[in-house]
Order: structure tokens, then sequence, then C-alpha cells
């Protein structure tokens, strides 16, 4: 598989060629992925609940996401690493810049911020330093305390707006990604729409300009519950490299998601 590249992918969105993207924390997984047709592969802090078996993803350190990128990069140097920045990591722009250079040494080609405007200082700046960014709207983890749990957003006119607005700020910003999660199709496709960056939804329908679920979703192994967003490829393929292999197939079709994976 050829070197995914930012570049890359901004040609994807314009040729409407879905970018396929899993979560991955090891070398022997990112090889899988890279082998079977994912583009982007995501360090998430989603480790803290499905590799620490955590509640949430708040205790994840920087340390700790080096450290799985790190991983991540060993098993292929062709994938696109997207690294995640966790909570109280990017709290003003010179705590960003320090924590996402370790995330960089460490193998990562974009860092992932969650919010909205409040983050455009700090975005400015990594982007600057030459760190590439990947912005998060939506249903973001590391405010579940503030949600009052894992909550769809954007489902009334001020959100929704306020959401299409935050978007539009962080892509002007200098962002070059952007997830998101958990809000209604109808939203996730005007975000989409109005953005001339990727778009990557998750549990946000079909007319993203692509898709990403957790890896431990796709086989059904998640700890816990497998959410509404999800679907267990594993099951009806019954190895892994065709399960990733029909996931890749499905999102570039547009056969996943379907109506029952998303939110009106």
């Amino acid at each position: 598989m050829a070197k995914v590249t930012v570049s890359t992918l901004a040609k994807m969105k314009r040729e409407h060629n879905k970018i396929t993207a899993l979560t991955a924390y090891d070398a022997s997984f990112a090889k899988l992925f890279d082998d079977n047709g994912v583009d982007v592969v995501l360090v998430g802090d989603s480790l803290g609940m499905v590799l620490q078996g955590a509640d949430d993803t708040l205790a994840v350190t920087n340390a700790d996401i080096a450290y799985h990128t790190r991983c991540v990069r060993a098993g292929s140097k062709e994938l696109f690493v997207v690294a995640d920045m966790p909570f109280m990591t990017y709290a003003n722009p010179t705590q960003a810049c320090e924590n996402a250079a370790e995330l960089m040494r460490a193998g990562a080609n974009m860092v992932k911020l969650e919010g909205g405007e409040w983050l455009l200082d700090s975005i400015r700046a990594l982007t600057q330093q030459g760190i590439p960014v990947c912005g998060h709207l939506g249903l973001t983890p590391q405010s579940v305390h503030v949600f009052g749990g894992f909550k769809i957003q954007g489902r009334g006119d001020n959100q929704a707006e306020r959401m299409i607005a935050d978007a539009k700020a962080l892509e002007n910003a200098g962002a070059q990604l952007l997830v998101v999660e958990c809000i209604p199709a109808s939203l996730a496709k005007r975000i989409s729409q109005a953005l001339t960056i990727p778009v990557i939804g998750i549990g946000a329908g079909k007319d993203t300009d692509g898709q990403i679920l957790v890896m431990h979703d796709l086989v059904g192994i998640s700890a816990g519950y497998i959410p509404k967003f999800s679907k267990n490829f594993l099951a009806e393929t019954g190895n892994m490299p065709d399960a990733v292999k029909k996931y890749c197939q499905d999102v570039k079709s547009g056969a996943f998601p379907t109506s029952e994976h998303e939110f009106n």
C-alpha cells in the first residue's frame, strides 16, 4: 500500500473516495490494517477503556499515547497515524506544542484534539511548528462529565449551528482533518459539505468523507457494550484479515454505515 499523507487524504475527499480508519494500539494490528486496506489509524485515548479497563478516557497520559504510537509505527511505515492528545495535555498553546512534539517523535503524522473555538490558538501554534492537527467535535469523550454521560450531541438547532461554526473555525485555524462523533447524520452531512478538509465520522451517518471505528468494536470484543453505530465484522467474515477487508470495502462502497448505525 502506498504511503498515506495529508495530501492523499485531501485528494480522497476531492475525488469522493471514502477514507477508512480504525483505532490501533500495537504493531501487529497496525500491520494487519496496513495489509488489508485501512488508510488511517488512530492511536486513541480509547485505550483507557478497551485496554486499561477504565470507565472513561480521562486517566490516559501522554506517555501512554506515545508508547502505543511507537508500537503502531513499528508495525507500519506507510499508514497515516493520528495520535490522540489526552485529557488536559493541551490546555494552552505552549503545553499543546510540548506534548504534541512527544507524540510526533514517537511516530505520529498528526495529533488530534477535542473541542471547538477555544482551541484555535493552540491549533495555530501547532501548525506553525509543523505539527498537523485533527479536530474532534460532537461527543468528545474527554468532556463526558460535562455532558453527563456518553450522549448524542448536536440535536438542537442552536447546538447544530454552533458545531458547524466550530468546524469552520477549526479548519480556518489550520486543522487538516476533522472527526465528528455521535451526531445526527443530517448535521454530519452539512459539516462535511461545509469544509474543504476531510471529515471522518463515527456514529455520524454515511455522508461524511470517511468512517472510523474502535478496532475492538469491529471484532465484537469490547468490554461492556457494543455501540449502536458499530458493527461486528468478524462475526460476518470469520477471520481478522477478512473482517478488516470487509469493513474497508463496505465503507468505500457506502454499504456501511446504514440507517441502523446512525442517529437522527
